[in-house]
């Protein structure tokens, strides 16, 4: 993909990429290395890091990667400072690990709720505590970027995602605000439906579908995302902060993902109405 970034524009910088191992994540690793950063990657799966590391390594890139666990706030700990040892003072941070699954909410175990809340927000705040106490604050300096997803209008079929990704870009907001005066920058991205590693589990029908509600009319790259993602990490950013930006072809303006129910209205309903009308005098009567 052609980039619009000078090359140097990362030169000795460190970036922490979670979640770097695949997908997204990976895209932005790539970026930022091509553009002169040192980047540390984690995960919960050491197979999945040591395969990135290698694909980069086949590449010319070396990478600090690392087994963390961000739901558990002593892992975090110690994967944030082993970075800051191996590497140095860690300038952006993008918080790009997560997981959820298509659910109706009314079948949506409590087991299921629970573990997308702990990694999509838990481990977010986690994270970017960390990163900002450990060195962001003290050095008045940062950037972070949250990857969340397309909550422009709820998330209907995967509403615990969609609670997680909300409190991440309240979160966002907030953190602009109080962290200003260090001088760290907080911002969202947030992808619609990108061609990427883990889109098989929601099926051939539904990515189909799913690319008809799009203006764009087709699916986005990690590519497309990995580089506005740079954009909101480099020093280009000052004035930007406590956004949450898009990139999905235009869907949150447009399409909708859920078909509502077309059957009859129950008849308490239509009990409820012609009291209204009547409690109206009458005025809402045809209506």
């Amino acid at each position: 993909m052609v980039s619009i970034f000078h090359p140097a524009l990362f030169r000795d910088r460190v970036i922490v990429v979670t979640g770097g191992a695949t997908g997204i994540g990976l895209a932005c690793v790539r970026a930022f290395l091509e553009l002169g950063a040192k980047v540390a990657i984690c995960g919960r799966r050491a197979e999945k890091l040591e395969i990135a590391r290698e694909a980069l390594a086949s590449e010319g890139h070396a990478i600090h990667a690392t087994v963390c666990d961000i739901r558990d706030p002593e892992s975090v700990e110690a994967f944030v400072r082993g970075v800051v040892d191996a590497l140095g003072p860690i300038d952006a941070l993008i918080n790009n690990a997560g997981g959820q699954f298509p659910v109706p909410a009314e079948q949506l175990a409590t087991k299921g709720w629970d573990a997308v809340i702990r990694n999509n927000l838990n481990g977010t705040f986690y994270m970017t505590r960390e990163v900002a106490i450990q060195g962001m604050i003290p050095r008045k300096k940062g950037r972070i970027v949250n990857v969340i997803a397309n909550i422009f209008r709820g998330f209907p079929g995967m509403v615990h995602t969609g609670a997680a990704r909300a409190g991440v870009d309240n979160m966002t907001k907030t953190l602009a605000v109080e962290w200003a005066r260090h001088n760290v920058q907080v911002n969202s991205v947030a992808p619609g439906i990108i061609l990427s590693d883990g889109i098989a589990q929601y099926g051939e029908a539904l990515i189909a579908d799913g690319r008809k509600r799009i203006p764009a009319h087709r699916l986005g790259s990690c590519g497309e995302v990995a580089q506005l993602i740079v954009f909101l990490a480099s020093e280009a950013t000052q004035y930007v902060t406590g956004e949450t930006w898009y990139v999905d072809g235009g869907q949150h303006l447009w399409g909708q993902n859920w078909e509502l129910d077309d059957t009859p209205w129950p008849a308490h309903l239509e009990e409820i109405l012609v009291e209204l009308a009547e409690s109206d005098g009458g005025k809402r009567r045809g209506a």
